[in-house]
């Protein structure tokens, strides 16, 4: 009994290293440590805060002088008016913007992203512990905070729930799906017909596409969430759609069977989904995910949904994602020339 129990469980262990279930169990701990590292690393220099003015606005003499002698703290910039102040903050070419308050002398109100956020928390504790060598504990000089993100925190983690849902259709269910039809020889099947290669790509790009809208549409009615501009929207997830759908059906063409297909989705599914997801807590990740298409999906989402964005201003995104969807559908088609692994 023990024999075949011990010979039962050897077997099952090489089918998961066969399969690449194997690199599953060495893969998702590193990624996720080296993710926390970059997230939760000491940083080596002092980042300073980006501190916007606006230009011809009165400031009391007494913050304009502490906040030129920190020097290593701050980063000043002159903004020539508020409107254009808000947009470097949206921009991210600012961290906050002062603006004089009007019923205190020396009063500041604070234009954040965020007002949760920890680049907000730090830049009221650095103005409190300046304020207190000045001046002692007196009134506090930020009179006010106003944050440019509106809504709750459902509202802020929707770009989330939107690239997970996206990503879960084109890196799990669409290689999956492929793999199946390759495994189970209906692809072969159906190419003895008179029905064409692109024709076969064009409708799983379809469903894969109507699969993703379904997913974002339901979440959205249910939250019961308003966008900005609509269009920008809708366009945004068409593009990202057809861009991970073909994606999809290009990973599944590099795997014989679908326990194959499963693991090469989730190698490429945490990648492109946790440094997008986590770039606002980490310059590093930040600067890794700018070279991912899950990237150029997520940023352009949240600034439609939280900061009123528009296509017309996201034209480099709209534009990446559209090629990696064309190029990986060009891919697919010289692998279903080929018959690869098929």
């Amino acid at each position: 009994m023990m024999k075949n129990i011990i010979t039962l469980t050897l077997n099952d262990l090489a089918i998961a290293f066969k399969n690449k279930t194997i690199f599953l169990i060495i893969f998702i701990p590193l990624f996720v440590f080296f993710s926390l590292k970059l997230v939760d690393s000491a940083p080596t220099d002092i980042k300073k805060v980006k501190i916007g003015l606006i230009q011809d606005a009165v400031y009391a003499p007494v913050i304009l002088q502490t906040i030129a002698s920190a020097d290593g703290v701050f980063t000043l910039s002159r903004v020539s008016s508020e409107e254009e102040g808000k947009s470097w903050v949206k921009e991210k070419r600012l961290d906050g913007l002062l603006l004089p308050a009007e019923n205190q002398e020396k009063g500041l109100i604070l234009i954040v992203l965020e007002k949760g956020s920890l680049q907000a928390l730090s830049i009221i504790e650095t103005f409190s512990a300046l304020q207190n060598l000045v001046e002692g504990k007196n009134i506090n000089w930020i009179a006010d905070i106003q944050s440019l993100q509106q809504g709750g925190i459902q509202k802020q983690t929707l770009p989330t729930w939107i690239l997970m849902l996206v990503l879960l259709v084109g890196f799990i269910i669409m290689p999956a799906q492929v793999a199946e039809e390759k495994e189970k020889k209906l692809l072969i099947a159906l190419l003895q017909t008179p029905m064409r290669e692109v024709e076969w790509l064009i409708a799983k790009v379809l469903s894969g596409m109507i699969l993703i809208l379904t997913a974002v549409i339901i979440l959205q009615v249910m939250c019961n969430f308003e966008t900005g501009s609509i269009l920008s929207y809708i366009a945004f997830i068409l593009v990202g759609s057809f861009c991970f759908s073909s994606y999809g059906i290009f990973l599944g063409f590099l795997c014989r069977n679908q326990a194959s297909a499963r693991t090469l989705g989730v190698l490429f599914y945490l990648p492109h989904l946790i440094p997008s997801a986590l770039s606002d807590f980490s310059q590093k990740l930040t600067s890794i995910a700018t070279f991912l298409p899950s990237y150029q999906l997520y940023e352009p989402i949240k600034n439609i949904l939280l900061n009123d964005g528009h296509i017309s201003n996201l034209p480099l995104e709209w534009i990446s994602l559209l090629c990696v969807g064309l190029l990986t559908f060009l891919f697919s088609y010289l692998l279903m020339k080929r018959r690869w692994l098929m």
